[in-house]
């Protein structure tokens, strides 16, 4: 087995945040390329929605089935390597796509952008993880966590600005060629991003014996990670998904009405992650902030699906839900650091990551039942139900990993 690579001197924190943060903030922005030209590509194409959405799925299980493949490729190669590959594919996919004459090309383009997307959770937390200070460890969490919000946010608006300006092929074909330099600057700052160290040896068992390179994933705390990614999702993805949905029918709010709260939600979501970076940076007990941040989101999330309520009301009240979630993101990332083996970051963020894609295949499809069937008030309490699911695993963890030492107060 070849020797571990020695890691790199750490380089300037805000730097590598900084480049890092980028981006994820594209690997979000291409998640939401497709979906605002859904419209345009629908009378284009002659094609249903429900097809549509069948490419967008075939990205998303195509990222979340190569997340632990990318994992194990950042652990033997080195991040940055993996990063800027992943990079290139999704943002040349994203490009290619301007070319398409037949709506089914976009198929294999969005498994292939898929791949590359499948990169960024684990490689981004490998380099930050090696890179920045462990002061200021959780503030590099919350704000890599910021730039994909901020991503999701921008992506829509972009995307249909310059559809409307000029047309949808040159919309994609201008953020994909954007998304190749950006890539390319990426690849550039070797110096800084080239830090985490190549194929640590593998983990000693108790019995001394030597553990396969899959077997520091079948842990206890890293599959209580990987339930806790999971059981999130299926809170996450119901918000994101169905909120516009259900608000009508749970108040007397329109449709536009609605998406504004929902944007409302993820700005509160954006602050209270930042929040809770300088927060989680200060204390190690993560698994109280995550608990007390998921009970006060889902009382927040159970009272929009039981009470009746204002608009002025609603809207505070799902706001103050989305900034409760959104601080306990930090906290969460330093538990799963926590769990992480020495030379297996990228395989355990990428494995525990991938919960998220598991639970937004599977939340659509109940929630989208219940609404069905009439029943929003039910859905809210599935969504709210999960978060109070997902504090359990946040405990669990917390009592399997071994406690780290308090962290430093920032000066």
């Amino acid at each position: 087995m070849p020797p571990t690579r020695p890691e790199k001197k750490k380089t300037g924190d805000t730097k590598v945040i900084a480049l890092v943060g980028i981006g994820h903030f594209f690997s979000h922005f291409f998640q939401l390329v497709l979906p605002p030209l859904f419209p345009v590509l629908r009378g284009n194409f002659d094609v249903s929605y429900a097809e549509l959405g069948l490419v967008m799925t075939l990205f998303y299980a195509a990222s979340g089935l190569a997340q632990t493949p990318s994992g194990f490729l950042v652990d033997r190669f080195g991040a940055h390597r993996v990063l800027v590959g992943g990079f290139l594919l999704l943002a040349g996919s994203v490009a290619l796509g301007s070319l398409v004459t037949s709506f089914w090309l976009f198929a294999p383009l969005m498994i292939l952008a898929g791949l590359g997307n499948s990169v960024f959770h684990p490689a981004d937390y490998a380099i930050l993880t090696h890179a920045v200070t462990p002061r200021r460890m959780a503030l590099a969490y919350s704000i890599h966590t910021l730039g994909g919000v901020l991503g999701w946010a921008a992506a829509p608006a972009v995307l249909l600005f310059l559809a409307a300006s000029l047309s949808w092929t040159f919309a994609l074909g201008a953020v994909g060629a954007f998304g190749l330099v950006v890539a390319l600057v990426l690849a550039a700052s070797r110096q800084t991003l080239d830090v985490t160290p190549r194929q640590a040896a593998p983990t000693p068992r108790e019995d001394g014996a030597r553990q396969g390179p899959g077997g520091v994933l079948i842990t206890v705390p890293i599959l209580t990670c990987f339930a806790y990614f999971a059981l999130l999702s299926v809170s996450l993805t119901g918000v994101q998904t169905f909120l516009p949905t259900a608000l009508p029918e749970l108040h007397a709010v329109d449709l536009a009405t609605a998406s504004l709260m929902l944007t409302g939600y993820m700005i509160a979501n954006g602050a209270g992650t930042l929040a809770g970076g300088i927060v989680a940076g200060r204390t190690d007990r993560h698994e109280t902030m995550v608990a007390l941040g998921l009970a006060g989101a889902a009382a927040m999330l159970l009272a929009v699906g039981h009470v009746p309520m204002g608009a002025v009301a609603l809207f505070a009240t799902i706001g103050l839900a989305g900034f409760l979630a959104g601080a306990t993101t930090p906290a969460r990332d330093m538990l799963v650091r926590s769990s992480a083996p020495a030379g297996a970051t990228g395989k355990v963020f990428g494995f525990v990551y991938s919960g998220l894609d598991l639970g937004a295949c599977l939340a659509p499809l109940v929630l989208g039942l219940l609404l069905d069937g009439g029943r929003p008030a039910a859905a809210m309490t599935l969504i709210a139900a999960s978060l109070g699911a997902t504090i359990l695993s946040a405990l669990l963890v917390r009592k399997a990993a071994p406690r780290a030492p308090a962290a430093a107060t920032p000066a």
